[in-house]
């Protein structure tokens, strides 16, 4: 009986909701009685009741009026419809709430509560509520950290980027410094692109690294210029690499695969023979015939020969291979072969529209190259992308070699977790992932094998 008397009770409720609402609906500013009805849902202890109410805040009581009756009620809801009651302020969209929920998020110290309260701030705020959202960033809490950053992106008005960047130039936290970066080129924000070359060459290397990886998802080809200032500043390694793979994301963005390197080859002529020399390595990221003319007259030259094969050591694909490999015959020390070796690997299974007969040849031969039991092993394992049943023939017989024959196991196992290999060619599959229960060390690789020979689908757990 209480069931029914509830659901009577909400049933009628939702009939004077939606009555109202429908009279409503025809003025500017809705009826007071909807808003006293709504405001009464919101203080329901039961939730299906609070939802009924927030609904309509969120889609059918109109007006400003309304909207601060609702905010109002803020400080004194429970935390739970406190959360409720921003997240719905946030959807309906008026700023006249945004005083009310400032306030809350000031006075609040219930995390839910900030979460949701942030969330509306971002949607409901501008460029005044800058220095409170990005306290937030700094918080202890994951949560209120990301919707402090979801609220920046979010927030709105015509100063609110302008004011960003002022709090990223003013600010020494380098933390905060990179999620403002990063919030920026979640915005899209490409007026801020002069911001971004200046920080390219920070003197804080975490700042340059953020605003490098901005300019790489953000700049187009005609900012190949101003982006090499950044290489350049960027440290000898990790550093440097990832701002050479940002210039090299933005040529990407050429279609012509040919002309790809043609913008930045322009833009290393007009710097100096110490700073070309460094550039090269960042051509070589881009490839392409170009780029490749321009390298090897850097390794026909003694004085370029090693940054010329740095550069074509990073080749992004393997159009190089053959040259690669008439580099690995002819240089004599072992120095200078092993990254020449290293890139064959690297580049010998890349899909990169060649033939998997094509990559398989060219695994082969690099394979044969190898001395080392390391370097066959990455090989082997590198197999493992070439989905075809070659595949698993090369990685067959190297179940039998001690020192292969995990990383032989390895790919066997991710080749016949593609079905349609592993069903056109049962039998072989079959054997070899026997083969594979019967030696493998890795207790996954096995309940992998039998799953894939009892013809069954292998969920990580």
């Amino acid at each position: 009986m209480k069931c029914n008397r509830w659901c009577v009770g909400v049933l009628a409720c939702l009939a004077a909701v939606w009555g109202l609402a429908a009279i409503a609906s025809a003025k500017e500013e809705t009826n007071d009685e909807l808003v006293t009805l709504i405001v009464g849902f919101l203080g329901e202890n039961d939730k299906d009741l609070r939802a009924v109410g927030l609904d309509q805040i969120r889609t059918e009581a109109k007006g400003e009026a309304a909207t601060k009756q609702f905010a109002a009620q803020l400080p004194k809801l429970s935390a739970d419809a406190q959360a409720g009651l921003c997240s719905a302020l946030a959807d309906r969209g008026d700023v006249a709430a945004r005083p009310a929920v400032v306030e809350l998020l000031r006075a609040t110290s219930e995390e839910p509560v900030k979460v949701a309260a942030i969330g509306a701030v971002g949607a409901l705020g501008d460029a005044q509520d800058l220095p409170l959202l990005v306290s937030f960033l700094s918080s202890d809490s994951k949560a209120e950290k990301s919707a402090a950053r979801a609220a920046l992106v979010r927030l709105r008005g015509k100063d609110a980027l302008s004011a960003i960047v002022a709090t990223l130039k003013q600010s020494n936290d380098a933390a905060l410094r990179v999620a403002l970066i990063e919030i920026l080129t979640t915005r899209r924000a490409l007026e801020t692109m002069p911001d971004l070359f200046a920080l390219a060459v920070d003197s804080n290397a975490t700042v340059r690294a953020a605003a490098m990886t901005a300019l790489g998802q953000l700049a187009s080809p005609a900012e190949i210029p101003g982006m090499l200032d950044g290489v350049l500043k960027a440290e000898k390694g990790s550093e440097r690499e990832a701002a050479e793979k940002a210039v090299a994301l933005v040529c990407n963005r050429i279609t012509d695969s040919a002309q790809r390197a043609v913008p930045l080859l322009a833009a290393i002529d007009k710097r100096n023979p110490s700073d070309r020399a460094v550039l090269l390595v960042t051509l070589g990221r881009v490839g392409g015939p170009a780029a490749l003319e321009a390298i090897e007259a850097a390794i026909a030259d003694p004085s370029l020969h090693e940054v010329g094969l740095q550069a074509i050591c990073v080749w992004p694909d393997a159009s190089v291979a053959p040259r690669l490999i008439e580099i690995f015959e002819s240089e004599k020390e072992p120095e200078d072969r092993a990254p020449v070796l290293a890139t064959l690997i690297r580049i010998a299974p890349l899909p990169d529209g060649r033939r998997n007969e094509e990559r398989l040849a060219l695994l082969k031969k690099v394979l044969g190259m190898c001395t080392r039991t390391e370097d066959q092993n990455v090989l082997l394992r590198r197999a493992k992308a070439i989905y075809s049943v070659d595949a698993l023939r090369l990685a067959v017989p190297y179940l039998d070699q001690p020192a292969n024959a995990q990383a032989a196991c390895e790919t066997v196992v991710e080749l016949a977790h593609r079905r349609d290999v592993r069903d056109a060619n049962k039998a072989e599959f079959t054997s070899a992932l026997d083969k594979v229960i019967e030696i493998s060390k890795d207790p996954t690789l096995v309940e992998r094998a039998n799953a894939y020979k009892a013809g069954k689908t292998w969920v990580k757990q």
